[in-house]
């Protein structure tokens, strides 16, 4: 199956935080709306001025390479204006949600992969969070939502009614009210209701990701729930009050991997040896490994996987600059050793994740554009 990815999508995009990555975007928004101490980075208010209500929304995997061929079955993707952002690293849904609703570095927020090991050496599943860690220490930066609260601005929130409570919910949106909307027809009347007084919603809709995930980018139930995205962003368009705006942007891209590049480390005794925890995802691998064998571990790495992947020491990964600057509470998430995929290679962890990982079509995580590179879509 081919998810029609030009050669280009293969390069590196690095995040341009502090320009036009997704941690600009809300506080872009917030200035719009007046909130104190907020900036503009995004430049926005050309777009934008005389707004008074802003809605947001995030659709899950719809990465900038993806919205020509979604265009196919939602045409309203290639007929709005407007631009490109970044994710931020790794480019994966907790990362991107936290980074989107706290306007923060991942370094700084503390949520920097889509699973991390835990002090207790217990390994943390961000989509499966529920109170343990507690999501206000995990992640210990206020949110947009609440610092706009603060100011008057009024906040809401609409995503699957099971969201609720959730660890990723609080650490991401913590402050704005929750609003359930089980399917697309219910998230579109929840964020037009919202918009029927100033202030600012955020939606969430996650079926894209899903499907691209299950089937391949490009299948039969992707292009379904392409349609079904072109209908949510055409009602949203259609029901924008006088002096409101919608911007739909995404958590990351995502490419297909075929059989020949899923590499299995607990099926070569090279990469296997000396890890006493594997963590992070198949596109971007944490290995914390045994004392003593830091050196022999990155050596094996690099020697098998070659150009194929990025095998980068803890402390190489902090000073390329990928997560935004490490507080020393954070460090010890991070993997002794972090390997990033290059072209379409996975690397599966048979015997420390469930297996229906390495059953998936398409995936996400790294640093190529197709994974990097988000739209902002803007309607006036």
């Amino acid at each position: 199956m081919t998810d029609q990815l030009p050669a280009e999508a293969f390069g590196t995009v690095l995040p341009a935080y502090g320009e036009g990555s997704l941690a600009d975007l809300m506080p872009s928004v917030s200035a719009l709306l007046g909130v104190p101490g907020t900036t503009d980075v995004l430049g926005l208010g050309a777009q934008l001025e005389g707004v008074d209500r802003i809605a947001v929304l995030l659709v899950d995997g719809l990465g900038s390479y993806q919205i020509p061929v979604a265009a196919a079955y939602a045409p309203i993707l290639q007929e709005l204006p407007g631009r490109e952002l970044t994710a931020g690293f790794p480019s994966t849904t907790p990362v991107s949600l936290v980074t989107l609703g706290t306007g923060a570095l991942p370094g700084a927020h503390g949520v920097l992969g889509f699973t991390l090991r835990k002090p207790d050496g217990g390994i943390l599943n961000h989509i499966k969070w529920g109170s343990d860690p507690d999501p206000a220490q995990w992640q210990p930066v206020p949110t947009r939502f609440e610092q706009a609260m603060a100011a008057g601005v009024h906040v809401t929130q609409v995503t699957r009614p099971e969201f609720e409570g959730t660890g990723l919910t609080v650490a991401a949106n913590r402050g704005a009210t929750f609003a359930g909307g089980a399917d697309p027809q219910a998230l579109s009347a929840g964020m037009l209701a919202a918009l029927s007084r100033p202030g600012l919603v955020y939606g969430y809709h996650p079926d894209l990701d899903h499907h691209g995930h299950a089937s391949g980018v490009d299948s039969e139930p992707w292009r379904a729930a392409a349609a079904e995205v072109g209908e949510l962003v055409s009602r949203l368009v259609d029901g924008l009050p006088p002096n409101a705006a919608l911007l739909v942007t995404a958590d990351h891209g995502q490419l297909n991997v075929p059989l020949e590049g899923r590499i299995d480390l607990s099926a070569d005794p090279r990469l296997a040896a000396g890890l006493t925890a594997v963590a992070g995802e198949p596109r971007v691998r944490y290995l914390y490994v045994e004392d003593g064998a830091l050196d022999d571990v990155v050596a094996a790495w690099r020697e098998v996987l070659g150009d194929a992947a990025w095998v980068l020491t803890r402390e190489e990964a902090i000073a390329s600059g990928l997560y935004g600057p490490v507080p020393p509470a954070h460090l010890s998430r991070l993997g002794d050793v972090v390997v990033i995929c290059q072209g379409r290679t996975v690397v599966l962890a048979g015997g420390w994740e469930p297996p229906a990982v390495g059953q998936l079509i398409a995936y996400h995580g790294s640093v190529t554009a197709a994974e990097m590179t988000i739209p902002l879509l803007v309607a006036r």
